[in-house]
């Protein structure tokens, strides 16, 4: 039993043969009507542009920033590297908030303003498994402090907070379609802003600063171009925006599929001693997008020991993630966050995806139950 599995079908092979029928790959029709359909579904006057990834929106959001090497960025202390690479790579300094509590994993406003200081530019929230992070405070201290909030939405596609979608509360944010995404390109990624002015910089950013697309010289448009700033290549692929555009139109769906299997799990892993959930209680103000399944272990068992025994018996599960302190290139660089540290240290991601059924989630359970009681008896 795979982690994740995607929900492609012929619709998804059908998009993918018109764009090569067609003969242009890359940046054009279905790049734009992919971008269109994805603000229409953010709403709030969302401004898009289709990236090659997360971690390019992500860059092109901390470009904008000028950052200099006293120049700190807040970043979870539970979350994908990614978030504190592209500060570090735009020359700034991570610096990492807490997880709100055992129970809440994403951080919040408390956890962000304990690590603010005179040299902090901007904070990068990321709505952790899908679950909405508690927006309105946070919004509230960055304006308060002129601060730039970025949102990492990579986890938290179609989720919402009081009827709006994440990624419509920060100045920036980027969403990702990799993979193991609810809404998935294989790679690929979305900046949005409600701003033009960043709209125009990362468009900059993501073709090499150039005034006119390849596609506007193709077609006659122009004849040539001009280039206003430094920039990357970080556009997706056409064929990406088609599979974008026929994953969007299921998201609503799987989406939906996603948190009856969650609430599955939750009623099938109260049979498990000592195990935890983040957010077990109801909250009706976040609807989350329930991208992966995270269960914390009791304190004791040997967690490769009971990944091993899973794998044994074909299923697979993974990690999300480890903490930022155990990584080479930040060793010694980050402050302690205990919340995070011991999450990182327990935390289990069993498999989640449309397509599972209840009898699936028992058959994972029951392997968890079971190699959690062998670890118990040894």
């Amino acid at each position: 039993m795979p982690l994740f599995d995607l929900d492609f079908d012929a619709r998804e092979e059908d998009a993918v043969l018109a764009v090569l029928r067609r003969r242009w790959l890359t940046m054009g029709d279905e790049t734009r009507l992919f971008e269109e359909e994805f603000a229409a579904m953010l709403g709030q006057g969302a401004q898009c542009l289709a990236m090659s990834s997360c971690t390019a929106a992500l860059h092109a959001a901390m470009h904008q920033l000028g950052l200099r090497p006293d120049d700190e960025v807040v970043v979870p202390a539970l979350t994908f590297v990614a978030d504190a690479n592209v500060v570090a790579m735009c020359g700034g300094t991570p610096v990492l908030a807490d997880c709100a509590s055992p129970r809440d994993w994403n951080m919040n406003a408390d956890t962000i303003a304990r690590v603010l200081t005179p040299r902090t530019r901007a904070v990068v929230v990321v709505h952790y498994a899908g679950q909405p992070c508690h927006m309105e405070p946070i919004v509230a201290l960055c304006r308060e402090r002129g601060l730039v909030l970025v949102e990492d939405v990579a986890h938290a596609v179609g989720a919402t907070l009081d009827g709006r979608q994440c990624g419509t509360f920060g100045d920036m944010a980027c969403f990702s379609f990799f993979s193991n995404k609810n809404l998935s390109c294989g790679e690929g990624g979305m900046f949005v802003s409600r701003d033009s002015r960043r709209i125009e910089q990362a468009r900059l950013f993501r073709s090499h600063g150039m005034t006119t697309l390849t596609l506007d010289r193709h077609k006659g448009r122009a004849d040539s171009y001009d280039v206003l700033s430094p920039g990357l290549n970080c556009r997706i692929t056409e064929m990406g925006a088609a599979l974008g555009r026929v994953q969007l139109a299921k998201l609503a769906a799987n989406n939906h599929r996603r948190r009856h299997l969650t609430d599955c799990y939750a009623r099938a892993l109260d049979s498990v001693p000592g195990l935890s959930r983040p957010w077990d209680s109801s909250d009706d103000t976040r609807q989350s997008s329930c991208h992966i399944l995270p269960v914390l272990l009791p304190q004791g068992p040997d967690r490769a020991a009971v990944m091993a025994g899973m794998r044994g018996e074909g299923i697979q599960t993974s990690i999300h993630y480890p903490a930022p302190q155990s990584f080479t290139a930040y060793a010694d660089q980050f402050r302690e966050t205990p919340v995070a540290a011991g999450i990182c240290a327990r935390e289990l991601t069993l498999p989640l995806f449309p397509s599972m059924t209840e009898s699936m989630i028992h058959d994972v359970v029951g392997a968890l139950r079971t190699h959690l009681l062998q670890q118990d008896a040894t």
